[in-house]
């Protein structure tokens, strides 16, 4: 059963990363939004040592069904969430940029990858390229192809929207061997950055996470070895085969979507805390003792934010106990996805009202938490796109039968 109550490696590593949070990234918050397009912040360079003395661990795939003799009560999945939700307190886009770490491409290797392409890759900096012009929320419809050729695959496509994109070390990009097959044939490559056959087309200009770079990427004939593909390059022709295949793929999202929602929780814990503050100013002290009768409108709303909070944060810490566990957590890590999502647009948005012109204006964060977490919604599948995956589990039909 699961345990709300943290052990202290987990607080351990919730610490440190509020540590780095307030001490490094909150106060060069504003300064990195203004700069946009820059190299990675000279402030964010010793942090990547801080990173490395903090536990990491490959973590358990939420499919796997075999976990239960011998599981793990809180594992790396946890350890992630506490990570990703104090350190995205202090900066979403100065997390996502820190030197050295972790990428969703990193998810997907230390999910799927051999021993070998964990060793060489595992360590280092590996995007992920998925979406393409004609291709966002349908990934079956990656119309990127790789050919073999002799002892190589041969890469040709456009990616876009590629987090960490120019400044990764390596991209893990979804290609699909043959465009006939669907799901079936669609697999993943990891690509080292200076392949000279990656060409940066543009760095985007966003509306919020302005720091961390979100990259155009364009692939010409770009050659890579053929053990550089993630899985079996065997494609199946049955049913059975093609769920198979694209679902091994897929199984990534499984450990990445509760650390997306735990990205929302710590910019909607930032934007309550500051809201908070703003009405302790003010004379007006939230106190969760009194009865709704007896509060104004404003503590109300408080109240109901910080409700909306909760419940997104106990999601996210099932789906990732889940997938620690060795639980298939493919429903509950789209449903924390979703609410997490929801809630932190919600959230934000609310406390820029709630503050008025202090929300509003460049004075407190209030309007860059709420530029910053629209992304957070969108990105590793929209919110339609989870609602559609949960309708399927709840009524138990397939893609092909609940489009």
């Amino acid at each position: 059963m699961i345990n709300l109550e943290l052990p202290e490696k987990l607080t351990q590593t919730q610490k440190m990363a509020q540590q780095l949070a307030s001490g490094v990234f909150r106060p060069i918050a504003r300064k990195y939004d203004a700069i946009e397009h820059c190299d990675t912040p000279e402030e964010l360079k010793p942090v990547a040592q801080m990173m490395a003395a903090m536990p990491r661990g490959e973590g358990k795939s939420g499919g796997n069904k075999d976990g239960a003799s011998d599981a793990i009560k809180n594992g790396s999945n946890m350890m992630g969430i506490m990570g990703v939700e104090a350190m995205c307190w202090g900066d979403v886009g100065l997390m996502l940029s820190i030197p050295g770490a972790s990428g969703l491409g990193n998810a997907a290797i230390m999910a799927v990858g051999t021993p070998e392409q964990k060793e060489k890759y595992g360590k280092l900096y590996c995007a992920m390229a998925i979406t393409e012009p004609g291709a966002g929320s349908d990934s079956a419809a990656v119309a990127t192809t790789a050919v073999a050729d002799g002892d190589e695959w041969v890469l040709n496509g456009e990616k876009i929207y590629c987090t960490a994109g120019q400044r990764c070390d390596a991209i893990v990009v979804w290609a699909t061997l043959d465009k006939s097959l669907g799901k079936a044939a669609i697999k993943s490559f990891i690509v080292p950055r200076d392949n000279p056959g990656v060409q940066l087309v543009r760095v985007e200009d966003k509306m919020g996470l302005r720091v961390s770079d979100t990259a155009a990427l364009a692939f010409n004939n770009c050659r890579i070895p053929r053990d550089h593909i993630l899985g079996s390059a065997e494609v199946g022709d049955t049913e059975e085969a093609r769920k198979k295949a694209f679902g091994g793929v897929m199984q990534t999202f499984d450990n990445t979507r509760p650390q997306v929602a735990a990205m929302a929780l710590g910019v909607a814990r930032a934007a309550l805390e500051i809201t908070r503050e703003v009405f302790e100013k003010e004379g007006v002290e939230a106190n969760f003792s009194k009865l709704p009768y007896n509060s104004t409108a404003r503590e109300l709303e408080l109240y109901r934010l910080e409700a909306d909070l909760e419940a997104a944060r106990l999601m996210t810490l099932k789906a990732a106990w889940m997938a620690d566990n060795g639980q298939p957590n493919s429903r509950e890590a789209s449903m924390c996805k979703a609410k997490a999502g929801r809630m932190g647009n919600d959230v934000t948005l609310k406390c820029v009202a709630l503050c008025g012109e202090l929300g509003y204006s460049e004075r407190t964060l209030l309007e860059k938490l709420a530029r910053d977490s629209k992304i957070i919604d969108i990105f590793e599948g929209t919110q339609q796109i989870q609602q559609l995956i949960v309708a399927r589990h709840l009524l138990g039909l397939s893609s092909k039968e609940l489009k």
